[in-house]
């Protein structure tokens, strides 16, 4: 039996101070890094059933409320099961949820997602029977109906089977339809605010200057990092509307943090533009320590009145593998230099993740590290 441990020896020091020049920054639309209060989606969930499936739907036995809820449509139709016995394998119980738009008016439609929550083995083929639509305050505002498109395939037989993708979850493309308008009185609001996607005092900073300078006057005061007000009196438009016409498609550089982001699942590895190292040396090695067990049976004669005895032998060795030596990463003024100096160490992606992590906490890598 032999047992192998993989050790990765990291090294760092010789840190120094950075001195970087800010990059340019892409012109980015004011809505593309905004949200307009009040303009926003409402999510829309709804409890339904699902038919004509071929055998792949719930076990009435495993899934009880598959039979209530088939149950009640049925008697709301007209036909009367109370007291039956009926176990269909062609019907499955599904969750119904959907995102209603800003501004979604009555007879439009919208599309849906449907899972199965009960054992249903795939919903392929299936069709969502009239399913309401709920919002947070319990109110209705669509039905959903219509033939699943489901994403994946199952197949099985006696000794075994396959699944490819996810059969237990499809999408109606336009399955809904809207029955309610949520209230909303747009030309109403003398103020508007815009909330940043990502919260900088900076960018909340570009973004009042860059609105003011359209109109010419103090239209928009920034709040916080994340919050621009918008004086929709003082724009001299005919409606709020019409001055968020007139400023979403206002153009500016926003602001970002440095980030580092690894995915130590697969290795993945994004840096953003922002990112810099302080000049750092790092080391890197692999140390393997191999450990062989090959123990020793002893045996008395055959007519020896001993017992059988084992003896163990062990031999353990360790091995260094040549590594990179002591090598010289230099402050990074751009990220193509960054990636440069990284690149000069000549390590695989998942070694490279140590090697950042190692930098740091040594206080060279001067930006946000998030590992997922």
């Amino acid at each position: 039996m032999i047992r192998k441990i993989h050790l990765v020896l990291l090294r760092s020091a010789c840190v120094a101070l950075l001195v970087a020049a800010t990059p340019a920054t892409a012109q980015i639309r004011i809505k593309d890094l905004v949200e307009f209060d009040g303009v926003r989606g409402n999510d829309l969930v709804g409890y339904g059933l699902v038919v004509g499936l071929n055998g792949t739907g719930d076990g009435i036995r495993n899934a009880p409320f598959t039979e209530e809820i088939m149950s009640n449509i049925l008697e709301r139709l007209g036909v009367n099961v109370t007291g039956e016995q009926f176990r269909p394998k062609n019907v499955a119980a599904v969750l119904v949820t959907a995102s209603m738009p800003a501004f979604a008016r009555s007879g439009g439609s919208i599309d849906v997602t449907v899972s199965a929550i009960g054992d249903a083995k795939s919903l392929l083929g299936g069709t969502l029977v009239m399913t309401p639509l709920n919002a947070a305050d319990g109110q209705i505002y669509a039905v959903a109906q219509g033939t699943i498109i489901a994403g994946g395939a199952a197949a099985e037989g006696e000794a075994g089977g396959v699944v490819q993708g996810v059969p237990t979850s499809g999408v109606i493309p336009s399955g809904a339809r809207i029955e309610r308008e949520i209230d909303f009185e747009l030309a109403s609001l003398e103020t508007l605010r815009l909330a940043l996607r990502e919260p900088d005092f900076t960018t909340a900073g570009r973004i009042e200057t860059a609105i003011n300078q359209a109109f010419g006057r103090n239209v928009a005061v920034m709040l916080d990092s994340g919050t621009v007000r918008l004086d929709v009196d003082a724009t001299r438009q005919r409606s709020p509307a019409h001055a968020l016409r007139r400023i979403e498609n206002i153009m500016i550089a926003p602001e970002r943090k440095a980030r580092v982001v690894v995915d130590q699942r697969s290795g993945t590895i994004v840096m953003g533009e922002e990112v810099r190292i302080s000049r750092v040396a790092v080391s890197q090695g692999n140390l393997t320590l191999a450990v062989q067990e090959a123990p020793l049976v002893a045996q008395p004669n055959p007519f020896a009145q001993g017992q059988t005895v084992v003896v163990p032998r062990t031999a353990a060795n360790i091995e260094e593998e040549p590594g990179i030596g002591l090598a010289e990463v230099p402050a990074g003024t751009s990220l193509s230099e960054v990636i440069a100096g990284l690149n000069a160490l000549g390590v695989a992606p998942r070694d490279m993740i140590d090697i950042l992590k190692s930098i740091k906490a040594a206080g060279a890598l001067h930006a946000e590290f998030i590992v997922r």
